[in-house]
C-alpha cells in the first residue's frame, strides 16, 4: 500500500519490474507511444478475427480508452486537441480476450473496472489500470501528445472508434487504480466510505418521493 504521494515517469512499454513497483494511488506520467482501442477495435479483433494492424505490444503496451478530439486533413496531416478518457466498465466483456490478443500491460481510462476484472484478467496477464484524474482533463492530457504516428481503420470504424497511435511525453497525470496484485484504489476507498453510511444518515427521514428505483437502504447507494 502507498504511504504517500509518489510521482512516477513510466514507459509505455514497461518492464515487469516497473509494473510490480507501482502502488495504488501512485501518480503516473507516461513516455513513449500509446494507442486508442475501445469497443469498435475490440469487436473487430476479437469477434471478427481481424489481425492487429501493428506489432503490439512491441510498439506500445498502453491502451487508452479514448476518442481523441481530432481530425485528419486531406493531405493526411492531423489536428489533435483534447484526449478525454471514456468509461472503461463498458468494455468488460472483451477485456480478458483483448489483453491476451494485444499484450497490453497498461489500460488507461475513466472510472476503473471491476475487482473481478482485475482478479480474473488483469493479474493473469500482468496488466494494471490507470485512471484519469477527475473530469475536464482532456485538454491537459492533450498537451502530452507530441505527434500522431498513425491512424488505423478510420474507414471501417470512423474517427471515434478507429485506432489512433500517439507519441506522448510526460503524458498524465493518471492514478494507479489497480496494481499487479489486483488491489483496487476505488474498492478500498469505497469500502471505507460505505462503512460510515449508516452513521451519516442516522436520524434522517425516509424519502418522500417514491421514484422508480429509489431505496431507503443506504447500502444500495452508488458512490
Amino acid at each position: 500500500m502507498a504511504t504517500g504521494l509518489r510521482k512516477i515517469r513510466l514507459s509505455t512499454t514497461p518492464t515487469d519490474e516497473a509494473l510490480a513497483d507501482l502502488q495504488i494511488g501512485d501518480i503516473v506520467y507516461l513516455d513513449g507511444t500509446i494507442f486508442t482501442a475501445r469497443e469498435g477495435v475490440y469487436m473487430r479483433v476479437i469477434e471478427d478475427g481481424v489481425d492487429l494492424p501493428l506489432d503490439l505490444p512491441a510498439v506500445s503496451a498502453a491502451n487508452f480508452h479514448c476518442s481523441p478530439a481530432a481530425t485528419q486533413h486531406e493531405d493526411g496531416s492531423f489536428a489533435l486537441g483534447a484526449v478525454t478518457a471514456t468509461a472503461s466498465f463498458r468494455f468488460s466483456k472483451w477485456i480478458g480476450a483483448w489483453l491476451a490478443a494485444s499484450g497490453a500491460k497498461l489500460i488507461i481510462g475513466k472510472g476503473g473496472m471491476s475487482p473481478e476484472d482485475y482478479r480474473d484478467h488483469f493479474v493473469p496477464h500482468g496488466a494494471i489500470y490507470l485512471t484519469t484524474v477527475g473530469y475536464g482533463t482532456g485538454a491537459l492530457l492533450g498537451r502530452g501528445v507530441k505527434d500522431v504516428c498513425d491512424l488505423y481503420w478510420r474507414k471501417e470504424l470512423g474517427l471515434a472508434q478507429a485506432m489512433w497511435v500517439l507519441k506522448v511525453e510526460n503524458f498524465g497525470p493518471f492514478i494507479v487504480e489497480s496494481d499487479s496484485q489486483g488491489n483496487s484504489l476505488f474498492e478500498r476507498e469505497n469500502t471505507k466510505i460505505a462503512a460510515n453510511l449508516d452513521a451519516a444518515y442516522e436520524g434522517t427521514k425516509p424519502a418522500v418521493l417514491k421514484r422508480f428505483g429509489e431505496t431507503d437502504d443506504r447500502k444500495d447507494e452508488l458512490i
